[in-house]
C-alpha cells in the first residue's frame, strides 16, 4: 500500500538547500528503510519514537520560515497578544504568492488535463500540500462562481481517486500518492 512505501534513496547529491540536504543525510543515515508517514512525522518533529529522535528536522518550522525570510517571501514581525509577544512571518513578496495561486488555478481551468499522470509533478505536489494545508478553498477564493465550482470540483475529483490505484500507475509520482495517503489517514 501506499502508506507502507518505504522511501530509498537514489542520490544524495547536495541540492543546495539547507533542510533538503538534512533531510537527505538523515534518510541516508538510517540503518533500515523508513515508510513516508514515518519520515513525515520525523522531518516535522510530531513523533515522539525515542529510538528514531536522531532522525529528526530539529525546529523545522522557524528554519523554514527563516529561509523564506532570506528569499525575501516572508518578512518578519512582532505581534503583542495581550501579555505575550509572538513573532509572525506575513508575506512580503505578494507577487511570488500570487505567482503559486495562479499556477494553481490555472492547472485545474484552462490548463486542465483530466489525468493526474499528466500534470506537472511540482504542480500536482503542490496541490496535495495546499489540500494537506487546509488552504485550497483560499486559493480559489478569488475566482468568479462558476470558475470556483469547477477547479474545486476538478480538485475534488483528484484528490479522491485512490492513492494506492494511482501509486501503482504512476511514473514517477509514486512519492506524491503516497503522501496524499498519508494525509488522508
Amino acid at each position: 500500500s501506499a502508506l507502507s512505501f518505504q522511501v530509498l534513496l537514489k542520490s544524495d547529491a547536495p541540492t543546495g538547500d539547507v533542510l533538503l540536504d538534512e533531510t537527505l543525510r538523515h534518510i541516508k543515515a538510517t540503518e533500515s528503510a523508513e515508510t513516508v508517514q514515518t519520515w513525515i512525522e520525523l522531518l516535522t518533529g510530531e513523533t515522539w519514537n525515542p529510538f528514531k529522535l536522531q532522525y529528526q528536522l530539529r525546529n523545522v518550522r522557524e528554519r523554514i520560515a527563516k529561509a523564506l525570510v532570506e528569499k525575501g517571501i516572508l518578512t518578519t514581525e512582532k505581534q503583542n497578544f495581550l501579555l505575550f509577544d509572538m513573532t509572525t512571518h506575513p508575506v512580503s513578496n505578494a507577487t511570488e504568492k500570487q505567482r503559486l495561486v495562479k499556477k494553481l488555478q490555472e492547472s485545474m481551468l484552462e490548463r486542465w488535463v483530466n489525468d493526474p499522470h499528466r500534470m506537472d509533478r511540482r504542480t500536482l505536489a503542490l496541490l496535495v500540500l495546499a489540500h494537506s494545508s487546509d488552504v485550497l478553498e483560499n486559493i480559489f477564493a478569488s475566482l468568479a462562481d462558476d470558475k470556483y465550482n469547477v477547479a474545486m470540483n476538478r480538485t475534488k475529483d483528484l484528490l479522491d481517486m485512490d492513492p494506492e490505484v494511482e501509486a501503482a500507475k504512476a511514473r514517477g509520482t509514486e512519492m506524491i500518492w503516497a503522501v496524499l495517503a498519508a494525509f488522508n489517514k
